[in-house]
Parts: C-alpha cells; sequence; structure tokens
C-alpha cells in the first residue's frame, strides 16, 4: 500500500461554488437546490468541549453538498427548523458521510431531526469488522491523493460569525469528499456488481 504521506494533496472544493447560507432568502435558493438532490454529502461542526462533564451544543454547523456546491447552514442563523428537517428526513433523498453517529444524535438533541435515508460510508467500506475508514483513507485509496485534516482546524470555534476562509474550505471538503468517494464507489461497483449485492444502501435504524 503506498503511503499517504507521499500522495499529491487533494485539492478540495473551489472556493466559489461554496455557499455560506446567511439569510432566509439564501436559505430558499439552498433548499431549491437541495431538494432536487438524489445523493447529497452530508456532515456537520460543532463546537468543542475542553473540560471534562461539559455538554456540547452543537451541531453547530452543517454541511450538505450536491455534485456543483457545497452549502454551510449555521444553525440558529436564519435556519427555518421545519425546512432543514424536510431535507435530511427525506425517505427520497441519500445523505452519505464519514462517522455519521455523533452528528445524527446531536441533530436529533438539538432541533429534533430524525435524519434518515443515511449511509455511514466509514461502515459502508470496511474491509474488516468493526475497522471503520475515514476519510483521508478513502481519498487515498479511490484517488490517489491526500486529504489534509487540520486538527486546529477541526476544533475551532465552529459558533463563531463569519467563519474563518479556513473553516469555510474544511467544513465544504468534508461534505463534498464524502459524495465524490460515493460516486466512486458506485463506479466500482458497476464493474464489479456481485460485491456490491451484498452491501448495505443505508445505515439508517
Amino acid at each position: 500500500m503506498i503511503s499517504e504521506e507521499i500522495l499529491p494533496p487533494y485539492c478540495g472544493v473551489a472556493m466559489g461554488d461554496v455557499v455560506l447560507v446567511q439569510t432566509p432568502d439564501d436559505f430558499a435558493r439552498a433548499l431549491a437546490v437541495l431538494s432536487r438532490a438524489d445523493v447529497l454529502g452530508f456532515d456537520t461542526e460543532s463546537k468543542p468541549v475542553f473540560h471534562k462533564g461539559q455538554a456540547s451544543n452543537g451541531p453547530h454547523l452543517i454541511q450538505l453538498a450536491t455534485d456543483e456546491q457545497v452549502f454551510l447552514i449555521p444553525i440558529g442563523r436564519g435556519v427555518q427548523t421545519d425546512e432543514i428537517k424536510a431535507i435530511l428526513e427525506s425517505p427520497t433523498i441519500l445523505k452519505v458521510g464519514f462517522g455519521l453517529s455523533d452528528d445524527k444524535q446531536r441533530l436529533h438533541a438539538k432541533l429534533g431531526v430524525s435524519t434518515e435515508n443515511v449511509l455511514d460510508l466509514a461502515r459502508l467500506l470496511r474491509t474488516e469488522p468493526r475497522c471503520d475508514v475515514g476519510a483521508k483513507t478513502a481519498v487515498a485509496q479511490f484517488f490517489g491523493q491526500k486529504l489534509q485534516k487540520s486538527k486546529k482546524i477541526s476544533t475551532s470555534n465552529w459558533a463563531i460569525s463569519p467563519l474563518s476562509d479556513k473553516q469555510k474550505q474544511y467544513a465544504a471538503d468534508d461534505a463534498q469528499v464524502a459524495l465524490r468517494v460515493y460516486r466512486a464507489w458506485l463506479a466500482r461497483q458497476a464493474a464489479a456488481p456481485e460485491v456490491a449485492a451484498d452491501l448495505p444502501l443505508s445505515d439508517t435504524p
């Protein structure tokens, strides 16, 4: 196996394709695009906690990616809960991402969202039981590239406004990578359909 350290970098989402949803009009336009999708890359970000016993009040940001754009939706700033629930609970729009268990739990606790039709790629891409596959490993395997995952950015304050350009890039890449990996996985399965037959389409309970 080629070491991830010597792979070329994953270029990420062009910032011109990242939409930060800031107003009700932004949100309406985002929903119009998202509601037409068959599959969305999905992730959330939460302000980290650093003290024992301190509970997170996240998520503070929801990321949803189509094949063309990534929408960054700050929670509590112009977001209509019922409308975002319609996307996340839609049985016809598949949401794909990596390690989504905490995201789903926090969305339910904070917004009452019961995500449906969700596929956790960390579980889908397992080659051994209980051995989840992370986004960095998946990008290396499918694209031969190294996904940069800055711990400094991942543990930054996602509740602030405005988000920094580095935060927006990090958040957008997380959602877009999931969708790109899923599309690449589908293409690979099309060449070997007997492998795909035994794999789940969704991990929704």
